[in-house]
C-alpha cells in the first residue's frame, strides 16, 4: 500500500468539473500535495453540488465531466506524481427524482418483483412503498404512461392503467403510495439517510447488492486509484462486513472512514482501514489553542448574559429527544414492530437511542456503550425500566434485526440531535461546537495534547487529519479567531453585552451564538451572514424551524445582523474587537495549520484553506475557490517569504513548506516526541519532534503578549536544524523569541 504524503480535497460539481480539477494539478504539485482528494463523482441528482445523492452507480457524473474527464484527471495526476483519492457513498442512493435513478424507478414500477428490490431496505410488510412528496394540492395526472405530480414523475406498473382511467384509481394500483410530504417522518417505510426522505438506504450487506453497486469502484481500484474515503459507515447494517468486502478488491488502497469519534472513543481496531477522516484530530488541535484557565470566567459570562445554566449534556438530551420524537418516529415504529409482544417497545427503544453517548456500537464490540445507554434510559424513564429489561437480551444479540437497527437509529439520533440541534443551542463557546467536538471540554492542556499524539502515532499513524471539511460548522480560521476570546473574556463581554442589550432577539442563547459568529468571521458580506443566521436559527429548532418558520423571530435575528453592520455604536465596537483579535487570530491560524500538517497522520487540506478561511457551515464553505489568485501568490512566494498580512500569503507559505517537507523527507515524520520549552512562557509553546522534523508553534498569543512575550524562554536543539520558513539555522539552547521572530511558528528540518 502506498500512503499519500498528504491530500487536498476538491469539491467537484458542474461549476468545477473533473477537467477543472485536472487544471489545478500543477498548482497542487507545486504546493506539495501528495494526492488529490475528490468529492463523490458517481452520477448524482442533476444539479447536485455535493454528489452525496448518487442516482446511477454505473457511471461517472456527466455534469462533472464523465468518465473521459476522470481519465484525463487520472493521467494528469499520474504525470505529476500525485495520487487520487475518491469519496464513495455506500449507505444510500438519491431518489428525489425517480426517473434519474434506474434502480429506484424499477422498484417503484415492479415492487417486490423488481430485480432491484433487494437493493433497498424496504419494509414490505407495509404493502406499498410510502413516498412523501405531495403538497396540499394533490393534483395527479397520467401523462405519457407515467404518473405525474407537477415536476415529479413516477412509473406505472404494467397493466395497471388504461386511457381514460380515473387517476386516483390508477394511483391506488401502484406499488407505491404518494402521500403528503409532512407524513415522511412518521409513515415512511424504507430506510433513509438520517431524516432525508430523498436518500434511500442501500443493503450493501447483501453480497450481490455490494457487487452491483461497487462495480465501477472496483474498476477504479484496478486502474490505480490511491485511496477511498467511505462516507457515513455508521449508517450501514454491518460496517465491518462491508469493509471486508471492500478490501476484497481494494487491498492496496488507503482507506479512511468518515467515523465521528467522541472524546475518548476509539475506532474499532478490527476495521481494516487506516483510520478516520480527521474530525478527532480537529478536536485535539482546536482544543490546545483554547485557554482552559479561563473556563470559569467564560462560563460565568455565558450564564449571566443568557440565563442558561444547563450543561451541554442537558442540551444534547433535549436535542436528541426532539430528533427521535419528531424526525425519526418511522424508524422507531419499524423497530417496535419487531417486538409486537412487548407493550411500549417503541417509547423504550426511543429512550435507549437517546441515551447513547456515542454514535453507535458495533456488536459484539461496544457492549459497554450499549449497557450505558440501557442503564441511562431506565434511569431517565423508570416507568419503562421493565420494558427496557425485556428488550435488553435482544439488543445485545448482534444477529438480531432489532439490535442491528438500534445501531443505525442511535447514529441518526446523535447526528440530528447533537450536531444539527444542540450545537446550535448551547452557545457557551461555539468554537467547540464542531463535528466530533466536545463543547463540555473547554480546551486541552499541552500534556493531554502530547499524550493524544503519542497514542495517534502508535495506533493510527496513517489516519487522516483535518482542520476543515465540507461538513464543518465553521471554518478553521473562524475557530482560530474565536480561540482568542477564550483568553480575554472580559474584553469579549464588552461587545457581547451591548450587542444583546441593543438587539431584540428573544432567545438570548441564540443572540450570544450570533455575537460570537460575528466576531469569528469578522465583517464578511452581509448576505452571507444573513444566510448563515437563517440556517443556524432553524437548525436550533427552538423559536423557528425549517418546516414552520416564525416570521417575527426571524425578523428580529435579521434586524440584529443589520444592526451589527449598520448601527454606528455596535459597528464601532465590533470593529474595535475585530482589530484586537486579528493578529492573535492569525497566530492561532498559522499555529493550528502547521500542527495539523505535521502531527501524526496524513494531513488533508480542504480546498482554499491554504489562505485565511472565514467560511461558515454549508453551503457557505462550498463556495468557488479562486485558484488563479493562489497560483499567483505561490509564484511570488518562490522569491521571498511573505509577511503576515490580510492576503493570507503567510498561511500559504506555511502550508507549502510543510507539505513539501512531508513529501520530500517522509523519514522525518515517523515518530513523536514532545518538546518542552524552559522559562517563564513555556506553556505558550507547542513543540514536537516527529523523527527529525520539528514543529514549534505559539499558543494563547494574547496572554503571551500581556505577560511580556517570550522573555527568557528557551528550547533545546540537540542537532543542527534549518527553519524551512525562514532559512535560519539553529542548534543548542536557543531563545524561543529568536526562533519565532519572523513567524509565530517554526518548521525545522535536520540540516543536510
Amino acid at each position: 500500500m502506498t500512503l499519500p504524503a498528504s491530500t487536498y480535497r476538491l469539491q467537484v460539481n458542474r461549476r468545477f468539473t473533473l477537467d477543472d480539477a485536472a487544471r489545478v494539478i500543477g498548482y497542487l504539485s507545486e504546493l506539495g500535495v501528495g494526492a488529490v482528494y475528490l468529492s463523490p463523482i458517481l452520477q448524482s441528482t442533476i444539479g447536485s453540488d455535493h454528489g452525496y445523492d448518487t442516482t446511477d452507480v454505473s457511471r461517472v457524473d456527466q455534469d462533472r465531466g464523465g468518465v473521459e474527464a476522470l481519465e484525463r484527471l487520472m493521467t494528469s495526476a499520474r504525470l505529476a506524481g500525485l495520487g487520487v483519492i475518491i469519496d464513495i457513498v455506500p449507505n444510500h442512493l438519491g431518489i428525489a427524482h425517480p426517473i434519474q435513478n434506474p434502480a429506484w424507478w424499477d422498484v417503484l414500477r415492479l415492487g417486490k418483483d423488481s430485480r432491484y428490490a433487494s437493493w433497498f431496505d424496504i419494509d414490505w410488510s407495509r404493502g406499498r412503498i410510502v413516498v412523501p412528496v405531495l403538497g396540499d394540492d394533490a393534483r395527479l395526472a397520467v401523462v405519457d404512461g407515467e404518473l405525474r405530480y407537477f415536476e415529479h414523475r413516477f412509473p406505472l406498473a404494467p397493466g395497471s392503467w388504461s386511457e381514460g382511467d380515473d387517476v386516483a384509481a390508477v394511483h391506488d394500483r401502484q406499488h407505491y403510495q404518494l402521500v403528503h410530504h409532512s407524513r415522511g417522518n412518521s409513515d415512511i417505510n424504507y430506510r433513509r439517510f438520517f431524516a432525508i426522505t430523498t436518500l434511500a438506504g442501500v443493503r450493501v450487506e447483501d453480497p450481490e447488492v455490494f457487487s452491483a453497486t461497487h462495480a465501477l469502484i472496483r474498476d477504479w481500484c484496478k486502474a490505480g486509484v490511491t485511496g477511498l474515503r467511505i462516507d457515513h459507515p455508521d449508517g450501514l447494517r454491518d460496517p465491518l462486513g462491508y469493509l471486508h468486502q471492500l478490501r476484497s478488491f481494494a487491498s492496496q488502497q488507503w482507506i479512511t472512514v468518515e467515523k465521528i469519534l467522541e472524546a475518548g472513543e476509539e475506532l474499532p481496531r478490527t476495521w481494516p482501514v487506516a483510520g478516520t477522516t480527521g474530525y478527532d484530530a480537529m478536536r485535539e488541535v482546536n482544543g490546545v489553542f483554547i485557554d482552559h484557565d479561563h473556563e470559569a470566567d467564560s462560563t460565568a459570562l455565558y450564564q449571566r448574559l443568557t440565563g442558561d445554566r444547563r450543561t451541554i449534556a442537558d442540551h444534547i438530551e433535549a436535542g436528541k429527544r426532539l430528533a427521535v420524537q419528531t424526525l425519526l418516529p418511522a424508524e422507531v415504529r419499524r423497530m417496535a414492530a419487531l417486538a409486537p409482544e412487548i407493550p411500549d417497545a417503541g417509547p423504550a427503544l426511543a429512550e435507549v437511542a437517546i441515551a447513547f453517548q456515542v454514535y453507535r456500537c458495533y456488536l459484539p464490540e461496544g457492549v459497554v456503550d450499549l449497557d450505558h445507554a440501557l442503564a441511562t434510559a431506565a434511569e431517565r424513564r423508570p416507568d419503562l425500566a421493565s420494558v427496557i429489561d425485556q428488550l435488553d437480551p435482544r439488543l445485545h444479540d448482534h444477529h438480531d434485526d432489532l439490535a442491528l437497527r438500534m445501531q443505525q437509529l442511535s447514529g441518526a439520533a446523535m447526528a440530528k440531535g447533537v450536531e444539527d440541534t444542540a450545537y446550535y443551542r448551547y452557545s457557551r463557546f461555539i468554537a467547540l461546537n464542531e463535528v466530533g467536538g466536545d463543547p463540555g471540554h473547554f480546551g486541552i492542556s499541552l500534556q493531554e495534547f502530547h499524550a493524544l499524539q503519542v497514542s495517534r502515532q502508535s495506533h493510527q499513524p496513517a489516519s487522516m487529519t483535518s482542520l476543515s471539511t465540507h461538513d464543518t460548522k465553521r471554518g478553521e480560521d473562524v475557530r482560530a479567531r474565536l480561540a482568542v476570546l477564550s483568553e480575554i473574556p472580559e474584553v469579549w463581554a464588552g461587545f457581547a453585552e451591548p450587542f444583546l442589550s441593543s438587539t431584540t432577539i428573544p432567545n438570548r442563547l441564540f443572540g450570544y451564538f450570533l455575537a460570537q459568529t460575528l466576531i469569528g468571521t469578522g465583517p464578511i458580506e452581509p448576505a452571507r451572514m444573513h444566510a448563515y443566521a437563517e440556517k443556524a436559527m432553524r437548525e436550533a429548532s427552538e423559536d423557528t424551524t425549517w418546516t414552520s418558520p416564525n416570521p417575527s423571530f426571524e425578523a428580529a435575528v435579521h434586524a440584529a445582523v443589520d444592526a451589527a453592520y449598520d448601527d454606528p455604536r455596535l459597528r464601532a465596537s465590533w470593529d474595535q474587537l475585530d482589530q484586537l483579535i486579528t493578529a492573535p487570530g492569525w497566530s492561532n491560524s498559522l499555529g493550528q495549520k502547521l500542527i495539523q500538517l505535521t502531527m501524526p497522520g496524513i494531513p488533508d487540506v480542504y480546498q482554499g484553506t491554504e489562505l485565511w478561511e472565514d467560511s461558515l457551515v454549508d453551503p457557505d464553505n462550498r463556495r468557488p475557490v479562486d485558484f488563479a489568485e493562489r497560483m499567483r501568490l505561490l509564484e511570488v512566494l518562490a522569491k521571498h517569504p511573505p509577511d503576515i498580512d490580510e492576503t493570507g500569503a503567510a498561511k500559504l507559505w506555511v502550508t507549502r513548506q510543510a507539505l513539501r517537507l512531508r513529501r520530500s523527507r517522509p523519514e522525518c515524520f515517523s515518530g513523536y516526541r514532545a518538546i518542552e520549552a524552559s522559562g517563564p512562557a513555556q506553556s505558550h509553546l507547542i513543540g514536537f519532534d516527529r523523527g527529525g522534523g520539528i514543529t514549534l508553534a505559539t499558543r494563547l498569543p494574547a496572554g503571551l503578549a500581556a505577560a511580556g512575550g517570550w522573555r527568557h524562554t528557551t528550547v533545546e536543539m540537540s542537532a543542527p536544524h534549518v527553519d524551512m520558513l525562514t532559512g535560519r539555522r539553529w542548534h543548542g539552547t536557543v531563545a524561543v523569541a529568536d526562533v519565532l521572530a519572523s513567524y509565530p511558528v517554526a518548521l525545522l528540518a535536520p540540516a543536510q
